[in-house]
């Protein structure tokens, strides 16, 4: 019966898109799916209508209101607009940037959202062409703009595309910007989206902001000398067919690399990301191509970005010469080393420098900010999180550094995005440094395991997609809140961690406060062992995310194999404990 009424009411939704409000080609994907027996796509499509999560509007592209497509691209930068000429009605003349990635509909989307804000008398900044994302960020700051929008669904597969929404401090969308934005979305109707642009308004941008851009970016290296050293560095890169294609190379030349080869058949921009099962740089598959080039031309590093140049995966070689992943915490960890070992070296740390990570990121980057008496804060998942204690600390401390777990970094304040630009450069910087000494990335990493202690992390993804799976993952994470693990891969949770509640329970049942700007949807289990478990629903993709963390010994540079084999053991543990 519950099934047949939801039939009833996406049956309802999906014939108001076969009226004239809509073209020709949306109402015939939607006539296909009413006709058809089966009513999952058409459930699918229209059980509700896309929603600004952690990446802002991401969805499956096609018609229906739970799909990317020129309406609901049209009523959310409609709904911008309306929110921008309430916000900014006393403003002479309200501007926003419009940038865009590789992805199919990616250019369409970004014009047409150019069209519908300059018909609502704002000016338009729209590249030239795709850009990166962190370079959209820094525009809306360099140009004075008001808000932005990026078109890309990051690293999500092909069928996806994405509205990623920008404030004017260059950071994406927060409270209370971001639940009224969406009121105001939700008030418009097809009829009210003004799809005719005044051409007048709309400004195209591109090398001029580009150079500024790279400008800054080269600003941030902490030892050029070094780079001069080790310019013959051997640098493979790969865009993965997307938007750092544009800038990443030209950055590496500005920094001095000299020896930088880039992954020829993923130079080509293409949505369809035909050399790689999803253009995804956290997915060893994606590497595939630009690690055999590093074999063959005996390469020092491998570095790829995502389809909008914000995050950034490496390879680099072990102690027997073999090419392995660096995962998001080793790289992140990679890069705060750096940053405070040389800030220092150089005399540029000062008393006021801050770190940020998000709370699912790996606590060993605490025992290097706390062994070097450096200042780091804790935040939840996603950018627009370290860009706000960015925001709240500008004038008054220097930010130096911040990442998280899934391959993004930023080592600048001048974005207020994960930047791959700055990071592969920075990278490569890194790189030349441990090459400067007669080590590899690889051995810089074993020389934080010994120094600061080994840990382990594991990311598991339950995907659960439509509506059923939206439905699963809620039941999960109330069954995990009404029956909390007491033990987890054999040793006993001492605290659990509700960012929902935010409260924090002990293992004696004492209750603390967790101090975050808002509730979130995570839960935190940490074990007697220093294990830590996060819990999370993906904000952008149909899934469920646990992330492990395990603790080790590791005395000697030479003790990895055996440390990483005990943590996979503690690891295999916990997730028979939790049941994935």
């Amino acid at each position: 019966m519950e099934n047949q009424e939801l039939v009833k009411q996406v049956t309802e939704k999906a014939r108001q898109w076969l009226t004239p409000a809509y073209d020709a080609e949306m109402q015939e994907e939607v006539r296909r799916m009413l006709e058809k027996d089966d009513k999952t796509e058409l459930i699918d499509s229209f059980y509700k209508d896309l929603e600004f999560g952690t990446g802002g509007l991401r969805g499956i592209m096609g018609a229906g209101s739970n799909r990317m497509n020129i309406y609901t691209v049209g009523a959310a930068t409609q709904g911008l607009a309306n929110y921008l000429n309430k916000c900014f009605a006393n403003k002479g003349q309200i501007s926003v940037v419009v940038g865009h990635d590789c992805r199919n509909n990616s250019r369409k989307f970004a014009e047409i959202s150019a069209d519908i804000f300059s018909a609502n008398g704002i000016k338009v900044y729209l590249f030239d062409d795709l850009r990166p994302t962190p370079e959209v960020s820094f525009a809306i700051r360099h140009l004075g703009c008001q808000s932005g929008i990026n078109i890309t669904a990051s690293h999500n597969p092909r069928e996806y595309n994405g509205y990623k929404a920008y404030w004017e401090d260059g950071a994406q969308v927060l409270a209370p910007h971001d639940t009224a934005i969406i009121e105001e979305v939700n008030k418009v109707k097809v009829a009210d989206i003004k799809f005719a642009g005044n051409k007048d308004l709309i400004h195209i941008i591109g090398e001029d902001v580009d150079k500024v851009y790279l400008e800054k970016v080269h600003s941030i290296s902490i030892d050029p000398e070094l780079i001069r050293r080790q310019k013959d560095l051997c640098i493979v890169y790969t865009p993965l067919h997307g938007a750092g294609r544009t800038l990443i190379p030209r950055s590496l030349a500005e920094w001095g690399f000299e020896n930088v080869h880039c992954v020829s058949e993923q130079m080509v921009k293409d949505g369809n990301f035909p050399t790689v099962v999803s253009p995804n740089p956290e997915n060893a598959e994606a590497l595939t191509m630009a690690i055999n080039l590093a074999k063959k031309i005996d390469a020092d590093i491998v570095m790829a970005s995502d389809p909008d140049a914000d995050r950034v995966g490496m390879a680099c070689k072990n102690d027997k010469g073999e090419w392995v992943l660096i995962n998001g915490n080793q790289t992140c960890l990679l890069f705060l080393y750096y940053i405070i070992k040389n800030r220092k070296a150089t005399g540029k740390m000062k008393p006021t420098d801050f770190m940020v990570k998000t709370i699912v990121t790996t606590e060993l980057i605490r025992q290097v900010a706390e062994k070097n008496n450096i200042e780091l804060l804790d935040c939840y998942t996603g950018f627009k999180w370290i860009a706000r204690e960015i925001r709240l600390r500008e004038g008054k401390q220097q930010y130096i550094g911040g990442g998280e777990e899934s391959y993004g970094f930023l080592a600048e304040d001048f974005v207020r995005d994960k930047d791959a630009v700055s990071a592969c450069s920075l990278l490569a910087e890194i790189c030349a440094w441990a090459k400067d000494q007669g080590k590899t990335l690889y051995d810089v990493l074993m020389d934080i395991y010994v120094e600061y202690g080994f840990s382990k992390e594991t990311t598991v993804n339950v995907v659960k997609p439509g509506k059923s799976g939206a439905e699963e993952i809620k039941a999960m994470m109330d069954n995990f809140r009404a029956n909390p693990p007491r033990e987890i891969g054999n040793s006993p949770v001492v605290l659990v961690k509700d960012y929902k509640t935010l409260k924090a329970t002990d293992a004696k049942g004492n209750i603390a406060d967790i101090v975050m700007p808002e509730p979130s949807n995570v839960l935190q289990y940490f074990t007697e062992d220093g294990t830590k478990i996060s819990v999370r629903p993906s904000g952008t993709e149909p899934k469920i995310k646990f992330y492990i963390e395990v603790k080790g010994v590791m005395k000697c540079a030479h003790c990895y194999e055996k440390a990483n084999a005990d943590a996979e053991v503690k690891v295999e543990a916990v997730r028979a404990s939790l049941g994935i």
